[in-house]
């Protein structure tokens, strides 16, 4: 079971940020590689000119230019090093350095779905889309984009390998389950807590039966879907048979109502989570719970990683 990462780097702060989180979070776990990408803006070449090679293109860089190239290349260094003290591989990593053809977020996306990826991760600063994020309107682009790739989204320093993970009985949030289940399959770090809000996500658990067996089987889903306790106990199934011992999940049910992401952003902060990870429905279906609460999440969101799992 290997798993591969896209990571989205730049050289700032914020970047180190990123490979802070990956180390905590995969230190010592050895079957999942991570592809660090960055984009680097190339001045006057930006509009492309098609004659020529990229090394071609690197040599004639402008000064400027050639400075963003060179940073970004010692950059690379420095975050093999990185994460190596951290405890992960230089085998597990790979580096890739492009010239801006598009936009650095259109980039990204095309190098995401040129490759064979089971996320793509992404930095971001600053509270709203007024303030900056992460290499500019890169996380907006590719939030609205991407939908047929789990997205992890970090920002700033995240200190907690606890995770918090809304669920709600529709086929969205039990796909987040699923894809934490396979990312962290085997995992040693990681605490899990699957969080049920009986006032807040009550009468939204509507998901048709076929389309669970559209992704589990008809089998699966007669076993583990069938009592009126299935919230919980398919979401937990799904972690157990991923290896993730049964101590290191748990089960929070409240039935406080606040704003659905107020509460959920209460609870990480409360209980010292750092990462939460939350079913995101495709652009066509973008009411009810994950596509009302999913952006105030992201855009609230301080120090934490919120993981988008479509």
């Amino acid at each position: 079971m290997n798993r591969t990462i896209l990571v989205a780097v730049d050289g700032s702060p914020h970047s180190f940020c990123i490979l802070s989180y990956l180390g905590k979070l995969f230190t010592g776990v050895k079957d999942i590689q991570f592809h660090l990408l960055c984009v680097v803006p190339a001045g006057e070449h930006e509009l492309g000119e098609s004659w020529l090679n990229e090394q071609e293109l690197i040599d004639s860089l402008a000064p400027e230019a050639r400075k963003r190239w060179d940073h970004a290349n010692r950059y690379m260094a420095e975050a093999i090093l990185q994460l190596a003290r951290h405890g992960i591989d230089p085998a597990q990593i790979s580096t890739e350095i492009r010239l801006k053809q598009a936009s650095i977020g259109a980039d990204l996306l095309m190098a995401a779905r040129d490759g064979v990826y089971d996320a793509i991760l992404i930095g971001r600063r600053g509270l709203s889309k007024v303030e900056a994020l992460f290499m500019g309107s890169v996380s907006e682009k590719i939030l609205n984009d991407c939908h047929d790739l789990p997205i992890w989204m970090i920002d700033g320093q995240v200190h907690s390998n606890k995770f918090l993970v809304p669920i709600d009985g529709t086929v969205h949030s039990l796909r987040a389950v699923d894809h934490l289940s396979f990312i962290l399959g085997g995992n040693p770090h990681a605490e899990i807590t699957l969080f049920h809000s009986s006032a807040l996500f009550a009468g939204k658990g509507e998901s048709p039966m076929d389309a669970f067996q559209d992704i589990w089987g008809k089998d699966w889903c007669d076993l583990h879907l069938s009592d009126e306790n299935s919230v919980f106990h398919a979401p937990e199934q799904l972690l157990l048979e991923s290896g993730i011992p049964a101590a290191r999940i748990h089960r929070l049910h409240t039935r406080r109502g606040l704003h659905p992401s107020r509460q959920i952003l209460r609870q990480a902060m409360v209980d010292d989570f750092g990462t939460i990870v939350m079913g995101r429905r495709g652009k066509e279906t973008r009411k009810g719970l994950i596509g009302s609460i999913s952006e105030p999440v992201l855009l609230m969101a301080e120090g934490l990683a919120v993981w988008l799992v479509g």
